[in-house]
């Protein structure tokens, strides 16, 4: 699974609806001040924080047997050249 990017659109076009109490909007409400933000942005960027994380950190998945497959093809092939990784590798700590 992609997790595609939050759009730069601000337009949005769905509404999403939720019930709260009254002590769980005021909470809401002063962290969205605190980071400058409007109620909306701040509920909807940790929401989509946290159903980031969740998805990232799935341990079990279900799949075809096509994309199975190009799980083990990946799996399967040989590395890629990593410059960056090589030079973190060889490089010296500065504690040592």
């Amino acid at each position: 699974m992609q997790i595609e990017p939050t759009p730069v659109n601000r337009n949005r076009d769905v509404t999403i609806n939720i019930r709260a109490h009254q002590t769980q909007r005021d909470l809401i409400d002063r962290a969205a001040e605190a980071l400058g933000k409007s109620r909306s942005d701040f509920m909807l960027e940790t929401a989509c924080r946290e159903a980031e994380a969740v998805l990232l950190d799935r341990r079990l998945f279900i799949l075809d047997d096509e994309k199975f497959q190009q799980f083990m093809d990946l799996l399967d092939a040989p590395p890629t050249e990593n410059e960056n990784l090589r030079k973190l590798l060889t490089t010296k700590a500065p504690w040592d």
